[in-house]
């Protein structure tokens, strides 16, 4: 075994750019020495700090804890640093398990949504409340909707997984559908987990027509007037803005033709 190793060797071994080795000499984690021609050479002292640094940095230990521990190394600081990382990893492995369980949830239900029978067909369901996190803002068009919900997701990040188990809508103005507008939205929510308690808002509970439609989105302002005929004809009322759900969109598919949406309009029985 060599006793020295240039910075290029270091670097293709550790995989770490010659940069960052010079900013770790630089806070005076590591010494190399200079042989005669001012090249650097790192001892086997400096390699077993790389690896050091290198672990600690995986679990994103700060630079200055790092320089801290290599600077007084302890067996205390040791058994310090050990039930660190163990806490840190096991922070991860709970956030895995939870990220496991929404992406199982969302593969059982996009396989339910893709097979979902009755399309372009109103039925009448109960619904229970569903807590919601929401952006109230009027737009009209998909690309204005588009950047809302960037916004929406970009705002709870820490909580939201396009790819999850999060069903994506919109609320549709229900005063412009009454004057023959159908392209009309004031808000973009993202449903929740029904224990969650981080929601802002509660989409309350009861009776619900129903219409859910494969294809362009454009479907919508053909059956939504269809649905409030519907309505009429039943002695029923719609009490609040309707609601536009996308059960299967582009963030699952890029075929149009397999897109799902779900119309729900709010209604009670007219006395």
């Amino acid at each position: 075994m060599k006793n020295y190793y240039k910075i290029n060797e270091i670097s293709n071994l550790y995989n770490i750019g010659k940069d960052s080795l010079r900013y770790y000499e630089e806070i005076g984690i590591l010494k190399p020495e200079r042989d005669s021609n001012g090249y650097r050479l790192y001892s086997i002292q400096d390699i077993w700090k790389l690896n050091i640094i290198k672990d600690l940095r995986n679990l994103n230990f700060p630079m200055d804890i790092i320089r801290d521990y290599l600077d007084d190394k302890t067996v205390e600081n040791t058994l310090d640093i050990l039930n660190e990382e163990i806490d840190i990893i096991d922070k991860k492995l709970e956030q895995l398990k939870v990220q496991k369980n929404t992406i199982s949830a969302r593969i059982k239900s996009l396989t339910e949504d893709a097979e979902v029978e009755n399309l372009d067909t109103i039925k009448i369901i109960e619904i229970e409340k569903r807590k919601v996190i929401m952006l109230n803002d009027t737009f009209s068009r998909d690309d204005e909707a588009d950047f809302l919900i960037k916004k929406l997701h970009k705002k709870h990040e820490d909580k939201l997984y396009l790819l999850g188990n999060n069903y994506l809508g919109v609320t549709m103005d229900l005063n412009k559908i009454e004057q023959g507008i159908y392209n009309a939205y004031n808000s973009v929510f993202f449903i929740l987990d029904k224990d969650d308690r981080s929601y802002d808002k509660i989409i309350p509970e009861g009776k619900y027509i129903s219409l859910s439609y494969k294809g362009s989105y454009e479907k919508t302002s053909h059956f939504i007037p269809f649905m409030i005929e519907y309505a009429k004809n039943n002695n029923l009322r719609v009490i609040s803005d309707p609601l536009e759900l996308y059960k299967i969109d582009v963030h699952e598919t890029s075929k149009i033709e397999e897109f799902l949406t779900e119309l729900q309009m709010h209604v009670e029985d007219l006395k």
